[in-house]
């Protein structure tokens, strides 16, 4: 049996705005809200390692992550598996996903997922 399949385990919800990021269960049908500015909470995945919130340059990495729709994860369906997911950390890996993104007619998702932005994935 799998031990990850049936343990509940929190989930990592970022407010950009405000830089900071709570770790809450996820309910379904349930919006987290910032207790900062009330606005609602983006849910950023199970594995979300959030910036120092002096830090407005890795947020902003962090905000166009978000902004595409990903999330931090390394766990498959199940949680058993640990496959890294690769995720931007600095604006010059932003940087150069966005031009290979825009060189190759890609979507920016699938750019800000590569390893390697010149490498394409394997799929």
């Amino acid at each position: 049996m799998c031990f990850y399949g049936v343990t509940c385990y929190k989930v990592h919800y970022a407010c950009v705005p405000c830089r900071v990021s709570f770790k809450q269960h996820a309910y379904q049908g349930r919006e987290h809200l910032c207790p900062n500015c009330a606005r609602p909470l983006t849910c950023a995945g199970h594995d979300f390692a959030p910036p120092p919130r002096r830090d407005v340059r890795g947020w902003s990495v962090v905000a166009a992550v978000l902004r595409e729709g990903l999330r931090y994860e390394g766990r498959s369906a199940c949680g058993c598996d640990r496959e890294p997911r690769f995720r931007p950390r600095t604006r010059a890996e932003l940087r150069a996903r966005r031009a290979v993104a825009a060189r190759d007619a890609l979507p920016l998702a699938e750019a800000l997922s590569r390893p390697d932005p010149l490498v394409p994935t394997a799929g």
